[in-house]
């Protein structure tokens, strides 16, 4: 990593830098001059730019620093950066950097570290915590770095983390970032409000046209790029206007459907970005219950059809069309349903196009009645992807170079780096350079072999017939899962990864995946096989024929043995290979491809897909490194939804940064109000307490209202925003309840989601009775998501079959909630809308009231000389715990702070278990739960 020593400024020592552009030392010096918001365009360098303003910090010495927002990988990269720094500085006051987390749940331990000072990268909702008990004090902290500002909205714990920090410390410096300038221009006034949700002045823009970023990138350093056009076949060509038919038909629906709503953003061009479906899904959202199921669906099937739209790009002809299978049978009702069922865009002509050239990308013709005397059969044509074979041409020119040119000079490595969209990408490729010359009977004459994924389409179309002879068992249960997906009902959980192949054949160069790559999904699927007679006689026919096409390469089919597992022969498959004799195909993987491009130093890279953060990642690396030569070439479909989605993205970054600008001139100064500079009488009755109306026990009180709130509830925004009322949010692990407002006033929360898990369980029977046992006035706050409807039971399309189960669903609701009031009397409900509701009614509440003792609310419930926080599970529970597959001591601990009950675990999502334990614990804690729950359903 190249070094640049640099005076920070004030009385701070000199400190080492890896800031060799000069964009990036303006950057530094701005922010170290100022307090500011950074917005920097995607693939600058932003991460770089944090660690080399933290380690500026940790050098100066007796430094306590927050990191907000950071997530599990960026806190790596930032870890290891730091790491780097202290090494290469050589400084004694230096300490890298110390991660607060769940796996750290000691309060001795956080309070000796917080102490101890330096840099420390703490979870949100441990910060607020800590911040609101007084084990961390805010006027002890140095400053406060955030990131990923484009998410801090009023309600986020982030935005209450820098409300109290600000409100408690007038000294401290404050520092935000952002790469993501879209989400900063919805709304009125977008960028005023982010500035005042940071209690920031200052937005610092760097977009990719900033004069000083194009003068350091577009020097003499300036990397060579090769622009591939790479054109369509007629069959995708004939696909993708298919399939951007339907779109256009499906727009049309919902805006003839919806002519309240505002649509000027629903057009062809914008259904073309990822983020279409959920900006939909967000002008719906408030009347999601009142749409029709008409409506509902066309918003699937548009986030369906996007999908075919990329998949016709990136994945095989064989692995297309078993999608498309799966598409048409989930989308197809059981028989004796009626038509209305199946979605609109199946009855276009362009969806006959769309399945018709999916299925003659893979074979053509069809099997007749065995008893026939013309029996044609099925012809594969096995069309490849045409970047497959422009890929192939890149490598060979490479070799030729290299051939020419063996020792550059330079300090490249060699290596030839092959980018790709995602994971999936990355198999399919290393399984096409794998077996590209599967077909080549011998290897004497070189020069004459000629690439081909042959050999690869045939053993994708054979594992292909073998699916569907068994795919028809199956096929009858998708149509029932998307219609739970359409009305919302479905749960998500996450697929298995599948693992690669053996090593490739002995050849000059070497092939390394990313890491296992993810198989092709096969959620949905369409174009069924029309089979008259015996069908899988045919299949079983046509398969021999593929097999026996094979056997004519067993020698080059025995080098490469794709099935094979790579341990069986060790010796051969882990050895030491120069970094010149490696091709590495990786993911494009955001700030992490900065790491990755420093450490393989590729002489070559490969964009097999266009993304313009890792073009602007190359710009700065070859910028950064004189005596690095590096040679891109940039990929794309011609003409393409490929080539319009990126163009897209540019503009709109472009246009975002444009609108920023604009109202940063335009944008009015923000005054804030000093309490500490007031008159003490005037500081006073901004204080006062006037809740208590007249004859009173008291007629004013400087105390502010006291709230005590579970350490839980802290995931959710009505603590910050009960803060924003000038009320004192004291955290406590509570036995009983959730919010305790007065001595007498215990709430349980609950959302809707929450209160159908809650009657499923019975979880809220027992908290219903300990809130009885223990105060006087026990209530059940059921609170619904401001952005959604404030309605129990939907209003449905009377014409459609899920009618029945709708209202069933809603009616069983209603039942138990009025089952519960039986049981309880004195259990009180409050309905809310939203968290803004909720917070005005907590206010009313305590009207009057006497402020609850914190003490006594933690007490309660607990057994004599009990620990409150480690009352969250009882032991028998933990034990249980202890015992499932992927559940150690750190994920014990997680998993005690983030659910209420073993139940929970068990119905946690593997996506949702993954983002706090890790992929492989995830895993087995679902596999466990998962088998378990449907063993017990089979029992019963």
């Amino acid at each position: 990593m190249p070094s640049a020593t640099t005076e920070t400024p004030s009385s701070d020592p000199p400190v080492r830098l890896s800031l060799p552009l000069e964009f990036q030392q303006d950057i530094f010096h701005n922010l170290r001059a100022e307090d500011a918001l950074l917005i920097i365009a995607r693939g600058l360098g932003l991460l770089r730019l944090v660690t080399n303003l933290l380690h500026s910090y940790d050098a100066a010495g007796n430094n306590l620093v927050i990191l907000v927002g950071a997530d599990e990988r960026e806190n790596d990269w930032i870890g290891e950066s730091l790491a780097e720094h202290a090494a290469i500085s050589g400084s004694p006051k230096c300490r890298g950097m110390q991660l607060v987390n769940t796996d750290l749940t000691n309060v001795g331990t956080r309070e000796k570290m917080y102490k101890r000072g330096g840099i420390c990268s703490i979870t949100s909702r441990i910060l607020i915590v800590d911040f609101l008990s007084g084990l961390l004090d805010p006027t002890t902290v140095t400053g406060l770095v955030v990131l990923h500002a484009e998410r801090i909205a009023a309600t986020r714990l982030e935005a209450f983390i820098v409300r109290i920090y600000r409100q408690k410390n007038k000294n401290g410096f404050l520092k935000a970032f952002s790469d993501q300038p879209e989400p900063l221009t919805g709304g009125f006034q977008p960028l005023s409000n982010i500035l005042r949700n940071l209690f920031l002045r200052t937005p610092v823009l760097y977009p990719r046209f900033h004069v000083s970023v194009a003068k350091s990138l577009e020097g003499k350093r300036k990397a060579e790029v090769i622009e591939l056009e790479v054109p369509m076949t007629d069959l995708m060509k004939d696909i993708q206007n298919a399939v951007m038919e339907c779109v256009d038909a499906s727009i049309s629906e919902l805006k003839k459907g919806n002519s309240g709503l505002e649509m000027d953003d629903w057009n062809l061009d914008s259904a073309l970005h990822r983020n279409f479906d959920s900006m939909i899904r967000r002008q719906l959202d408030p009347v999601w219950h009142r749409t029709s199921y008409k409506t509902r669906q066309t918003v699937r099937d548009l986030g369906l059809l996007r999908q075919i739209l990329h998949f016709v790009l990136t994945l095989d002809a064989v692995s297309f069309h078993k999608y498309l299978d799966t598409v048409l049978a989930a989308s197809q009702p059981p028989p004796g349903s009626n038509r209305q069922n199946q979605s609109p865009w199946l009855f276009l002509d362009a969806a006959h196009t769309l399945f018709d050239s999916a299925k003659r990308r893979v074979y053509t013709g069809k099997i007749t009645d065995p008893l026939a005397a013309d029996q044609t059969g099925l012809n594969p044509v096995l069309e490849e992807l045409p970047k497959w074979k422009l890929l192939a041409e890149i490598l060979e020119e490479i070799e030729r170079d290299v051939y020419f040119n063996p020792q550059p000079n330079d300090e490249s490595s060699g290596s030839i780096l092959v980018m790709c969209g995602d994971q999936s990408t990355c198999r399919q490729l290393r399984e096409y350079l794998t077996t590209m010359y599967a077909d080549e009977v011998s290897d004497d004459d070189i020069g004459d072999r000629k690439p081909s994924g042959n050999s690869l389409m045939r053993r994708k179309l054979r594992n292909y017939l073998q699916w569907k002879r068994d795919f028809a068992r199956v096929s009858s249960n998708l149509f029932e899962e998307n219609q739970k997906e359409i009305n919302g009902t479905s749960k998500q959980y996450g697929g298995a990864a599948s693992r690669g192949g053996r090593a490739p054949p002995n050849k000059r160069r070497r092939v390394r995946g990313g890491a296992a790559g993810l198989a092709a999904p096969t959620r949905t699927t369409s174009g069924t096989v029309q089979i008259a007679g015996d069908k899988d006689s045919h299949i079983q026919s046509l398969m021999q024929e593929l097999a026996q096409n094979d056997t004519l390469n067993q020698d080059t089919a025995a080098k490469i043995d794709i099935g094979a597992d790579p341990l069986d022969d060790m010796d051969d498959y882990y050895e030491l290979y120069d970094m010149k004799d490696l091709v590495l195909v990786h993911p494009y993987d955001g700030d992490m491809d900065d790491h990755l491009l420093e450490e393989v130093k590729p002489r070559y890279v490969i964009m097999y897909e266009p993304d313009a953060a890792f073009i602007r990642r190359i710009e700065v690396y070859r910028s950064s490194h004189s005596n690095r030569q590096v040679r891109v070439y940039f990929m794309y479909y011609g003409g393409s939804v490929e080539e319009q989605r990126y163009l897209s993205s540019v503009r709109r970054e472009k246009d975002s940064f444009t609108k920023l600008i604009r109202e940063r001139s335009n944008m009015a100064l923000t005054l804030t109000h000093e309490l500490d500079n007031l008159d003490p009488q005037e500081s006073f009755l901004r204080t006062v307490n006037t809740r208590i109306a007249g004859g009173g026990r008291l007629a004013a009180t400087a105390e502010p209202p006291r709230v005590v709130v579970d350490v839980r509830e802290f995931r959710s925004s009505l603590p910050s925003l009960l803060h924003g009322r000038n009320m004192v949010v004291i955290p406590c692990m509570l036995t009983v309840g959730d919010y305790v407002l007065t001595p007498d006033i215990c709430i349980e929360r609950k959302s809707v989601r929450d209160l159908i898990s809650s009657f499923a369980n019975g979880r809220l029977y027992n908290q219903a009775e300990t809130m009885l046992q223990h105060y006087k006035s026990p209530m059940l706050l059921i609170e619904f998501d401001a952005q959604k409807a404030f309605t129990l039971e939907p209003f449905v399309d009377y014409s459609s079959s899920s009618l029945a189960a709708s209202s069933a669903v809603g009616s069983d609701l209603q039942s138990k909630l009025v089952l519960l009031t039986l049981a309880f009397p004195k259990l009180r409900i409050i309905w809310s809308s939203s968290p803004y509701q909720t917070a005005s009614i907590f206010e009313e509440l305590k009207k009057s009231q006497d402020e609850p003792d914190p003490i006594k609310a933690v007490q309660i419930g607990l057994e004599s000389g009990e620990d409150p926080e480690t009352r969250t599970f009882n032991q028998t529970p933990q034990d249980m715990l202890r015992c499932v597959p992927g559940v150690n001591g750190k994920v014990l601990n997680r998993l005690i702070l983030e659910y209420e009950s073993v139940v929970d675990v068990a119905n946690a999502g593997e996506r949702e278990l993954a983002e706090m334990v890790g992929r492989e614990n995830a895993r087995g804690i679902r596999g466990f739960f998962g088998r378990s729950v449907w063993d017990l359903g089979d029992e019963e």
